[in-house]
């Protein structure tokens, strides 16, 4: 945020007392009822408020003058109003805030990298809130991005529980994962990431379908998703617990989380501090004493704080350290090496960034510094049949800096216009060691980046042209990815975007290449293979956004179509024999190339402010050029199909404010049948192509909150997950089990129950 947000008492930073004063309230225009927590700016200030729980506030010692203020909420139209004050006056400026179902004038960064309103933002950008993570009983990330359209998150592997998110029908090694818009996510932390981001500590997800190498360089392919941590806003505490049982069963997942924000006085500065702790117990589904769902221990510290230096100045600091071990497989209490099978890693990640952010011109040039690290240290151990040899260590380490100017101008040629240049380094050094297989592989990537983007733009038109030129240490040449958009709105309730854009992924190693499988009992490595080049796309999308009002009735209809084209794809087949460590061998090659293509829709209706629902469905086609190799057997007719990417897949999501104090959460997903790879082992005695069944995973959640004090909250929730135990029913058993045939929902049926208190 470009603004700095203090409690709801804020005086200005003047060196003398003017007792110039504006002050009021806010209200809802439905229900009448005063709103506590809405943000109150002074528009070409840093000045800041938020209402307090009788929905109040006031600015103190202002300097007197015209001001404009403006007011704003999650959920609701936002509102300015004009004002002036003088000497020893109090105005009072009060607000009345109408519903905004759909969120258009929430503030965005991806689609263009500087803050743009929601409506105005020249690509689609959908937005998953910290509050749909809350109604969904989300643990991490990973619990909640499957609610929106296109989007994806799968469970890869029955021993660790490998996850990735898949975006438009390409897998998780096409997205690229930004934490407050800084690429900080390496090839190691890919793997197990999406669970490693406690929910608590996310404020909102945006997530941008579609090419965005021009914005973020390698690997935003298939989509962007950006994670924006909470920032302090208010003094406030909240401690919750919830408890799942998995199957049900005697298997349980514990998790903690703990958040706190404190605010000075005067709005300088701010501090949010979050934490979690989680134990999830391995799961067994199909009896065999091997886990189809691994164990998992977090623990997660955290801090975010801001100071504001001076009016036109803001310092912005963040760090965190996660703890995460997972083991799965059998004998999860006896050391790796004395089961049959074992994966088992133990990560330790400490991660921060620091920004400056400086405004000139009243604030029409924003100049902001930033740099951010992650230092990951990880233990692992991939084995099977009591294998003492397969033990390992893993170092890597993350720095990204760089610096963006944003320039505002009144009107450039024949529009307002916005432009933004920045340059960005970006290092990663990896290492990763198996003495007793003789693995020992090192990886450094150094990343030189710069770009240019104009947007011209109005509340009818928007026009954006960009490109990046990125340095890759691995590629001879430089890589330059061009961005074109155009959005239309005939009204306010018509928005027509169209964007073509490009991307790549480099030849280097990736996520699943530092995840060894099991597979038939033996270990299986992934290589590059010789020549490997930088695979590259061209994306094409068209959209319409349209909202319509029956009555009392907010209506919202998305309908995308999407079209990417991939060229030297990357491509993994089984080559034949082992390695010189008697280890199978994936090779990650260049295949023909690949086209993915399809529509996403989407509909969303809010009756009123106590019921509301929505869904979505993507209808897609992933398909090789030519058919591709993938098993060692040649008997094994290759596939041009795309593995693992249904046809067809949605979601649908619904909210009833039953009484003031209980409210019910139904979710679902739903998937259809798709192709995936089941090697050699117990399930099957020759590499097979399996056509799986379809899947609907449905939840639903109840909370009854009491108010204990006037400002104190105890919210106490129940609910049954995969109501209909939607799950696999065909697992490989024993040792010799192909670890990575697995698909559909991550867990059972499940049976949850939590309390959350705040203040």
């Amino acid at each position: 945020m470009a603004y700095t947000i203090g409690i709801s008492c804020i005086s200005a930073q003047n060196s003398k007392t003017t007792d110039a004063n504006i002050g009021g309230h806010v209200l809802d225009t439905e229900s009448g009822e005063h709103m506590p927590g809405c943000v109150i700016r002074i528009l070409g200030t840093s000045l800041a408020t938020v209402t307090d729980a009788s929905g109040h506030y006031i600015f103190r010692d202002l300097k007197p003058g015209e001001y404009t203020l403006e007011a704003s909420c999650t959920g609701y139209v936002t509102t300015r109003l004009e004002t002036s004050v003088e000497p020893r006056r109090t105005v009072e400026v009060n607000f009345d805030l109408a519903p905004d179902a759909f969120m258009l004038d929430q503030v965005v960064v991806t689609s263009s990298k500087s803050e743009t309103l929601r409506r105005e933002s020249p690509s689609l950008v959908n937005v998953i809130n910290g509050s749909m993570f809350q109604r969904l009983g989300a643990c991490s990330l990973a619990d909640g991005l499957d609610f929106q359209p296109g989007v994806r998150v799968e469970n890869d592997c029955q021993n660790c529980g490998f996850t990735q998110v898949r975006i438009n029908g390409l897998d998780g090694h096409y997205s690229q994962i930004l934490m407050n818009s800084r690429p900080v996510f390496s090839a190691l932390t890919g793997v197990y990431g999406l669970e490693q981001i406690p929910a608590n500590m996310i404020d909102r997800v945006e997530v941008m379908r579609g090419g965005g190498s021009a914005l973020f360089g390698s690997s935003a392919i298939g989509g962007t998703i950006n994670i924006i941590t909470k920032d302090p806003m208010t003094n406030s505490a909240q401690v919750s617990h919830q408890l799942t049982s998995i199957g049900p069963s005697g298997s349980f997942d514990n998790n903690t989380t703990l958040n706190a924000s404190v605010v000075t006085d005067n709005g300088l500065a701010g501090l949010f501090i979050y934490g979690q702790s989680r134990h999830r117990d391995g799961y067994d589904h199909n009896g065999d004493g091997f886990t189809e769902v691994a164990q998992l221990k977090t623990q997660t510290l955290g801090a975010r704080s801001f100071f504001r230096t001076s009016d036109i100045s803001k310092l912005t600091v963040e760090y965190h350290n996660t703890h995460e071990y997972r083991r799965g497989g059998d004998n999860l209490k006896l050391p790796p090496h004395m089961a049959m099978i074992a994966e088992q890693t133990d990560h330790n990640i400490h991660a921060g960034e620091a920004t400056f952010d400086l405004w000139l011109r009243d604030r029409r040039d924003h100049l902001s510094v930033f740099a951010a690290s992650q230092n990951t240290r990880r233990q692992s151990y991939y084995g099977s049949e009591m294998d003492p040899d397969a033990y390992g260590r893993t170092s890597d380490l993350v720095i990204t800096a760089g610096g963006q100017w944003t320039h505002s101008m009144d009107r450039f040629l024949f529009m307002p216009a916005k432009l933004v240049a920045g340059t960005e380094y970006s290092f990663n050094r990896l290492h990763d060691v198996t003495l007793g297989y003789d693995h020992n592989v090192k990886q450094c990537v150094r990343i030189y980046s710069g770009y240019l983007q104009n947007e011209w733009r109005d509340e009818r038109w928007g026009f954006l042209a960009s490109a990046r030129v990125d340095k890759h240490s691995l590629i001879h040449d430089p890589i330059i990815s061009p961005r074109l958009n155009i959005r239309f709105n005939p009204s306010s309730n018509m928005n027509f975007r169209a964007s073509y854009s490009t991307g790549f992924r480099s030849p280097q190693a990736y996520d699943e290449d530092f995840h060894v499988a099991i597979v038939g009992g033996e270990r299986v490595v992934t290589v590059l293979a010789p020549g490997l080049k930088q695979e590259s796309s061209q994306s094409v999308s068209l959209s319409a956004d349209l909202y319509h009002r029956f009555g009392n009735v907010q209506t919202n209809l998305l309908v995308e179509a999407f079209f990417t084209d991939l060229r030297d794809v990357f491509a993994l087949r089984q080559l034949e024999g082992t390695d010189a460590a008697g280890n199978a061998v994936l090779e990650r090659y260049n295949g023909s190339g690949a086209r993915v293509m399809g529509m996403n829709l989407e509909a969303k209706a809010f009756f009123s402010n106590h019921f509301d629902m929505q869904g979505g469905i993507t209808l897609q086609s992933s398909r090789y050029k030519k058919p591709e190799q993938w098993s060692d057997n040649p008997a094994v007719p290759a596939e041009k199909k795309m593995f693992r990417t249904p046809d067809i897949y949605g979601y649908i999501t619904a909210n009833w404010e039953i009484t003031h104090r209980l409210t019910a959460t139904f979710n679902a997903t739903g998937t259809g049948p798709m192709t995936v790879q089941h090697m050699e082992g117990s399930g099957t005695d020759v590499d097979l192509a399996v056509r799986t069944q379809s899947f609907f995973d449905a939840s639903v959640k109840l909370t009854y909150n009491f108010k204990l004090f006037n400002r104190v909250n105890l919210d106490v929730s129940a609910g049954v997950s995969n109501i209909f135990n939607s799950y696999q029913n065909d697992f490989d058993s024993g040792v010799n089990r192909d670890s990575g045939y697995i698909y559909g929902p991550a867990l059972p049926r499940c049976i949850n129950a939590g309390v959350s208190i705040s203040l």
